[in-house]
């Protein structure tokens, strides 16, 4: 009889070394294999929008945030100080600043000194379409209810940048100007309601 249980613990035993056995053996490979993969490439800083922007927004150092991206995920025409520039488009939170997303360098290139790119939201959108870069235009604000006033008079397009569908009303447009009639402009309210006239 004790022979009889003896021989089953013993075939027990040897059932759970054998298993373990396995278990050690199928850990060793895992391992082995993990040791054999390349690690993962490293990660690289690009600056991306802290928030969604609106298209023709300067950027401000508030607006910006350091992202981790894989190599290949990396565009091309990456920027690394954009702070200062006017966006040529819209932006959503987390996405690349890249030299396509803002006005270029160029653009003031033939103005005066203390010329800057002022954008400037025009209600309407109708008459924005009839203008081109290089034409001179006055701008007026129209309150509602109140006297239209002059705001800037005989100032170059620099450019009009494309607008997308169902977004802010009216069309942005890219203007020349003093220090002082940016303030002018920018001091007039987040979007205006103006007219515009050639000069």
């Amino acid at each position: 009889m004790s022979g009889t249980v003896g021989g089953t613990v013993g075939v027990a035993l040897g059932r759970r070394r054998r298993g373990l056995a396995a278990l050690f053996a199928a850990a060793a490979a895992g391992f082995g294999l993990l040791a054999l993969r390349p690690p993962p490439p490293p990660a690289v800083p690009v600056v991306a929008a802290a928030r969604d922007l609106p298209a023709g927004a300067r950027v401000r150092a508030a607006d910006l945030r350091t992202v981790a991206l894989p190599p290949a995920a990396v565009p091309d025409g990456l920027l690394r100080a954009p702070a200062g520039r006017v966006l040529t488009g819209p932006m959503r939170r987390g996405e690349p600043f890249t030299s396509a997303r803002v006005l270029g360098d160029g653009l003031l290139r033939g103005h005066g000194p203390g010329t800057v790119a002022a954008p400037v939201r025009i209600a309407d959108a109708d008459s924005v379409r009839l203008l081109r870069p290089g034409d001179r235009v006055d701008v007026l604000a129209a309150p509602a209810g109140g006297r239209a006033r002059l705001l800037v008079s005989g100032v170059p397009v620099l450019a009009i940048p494309r607008s997308p569908p169902g977004g802010e009303r009216g069309a942005l447009v890219v203007l020349a100007t003093g220090r002082d009639e940016a303030a002018a402009l920018a001091g007039a309210g987040a979007v205006l309601s103006v007219t515009v006239g050639g000069h």
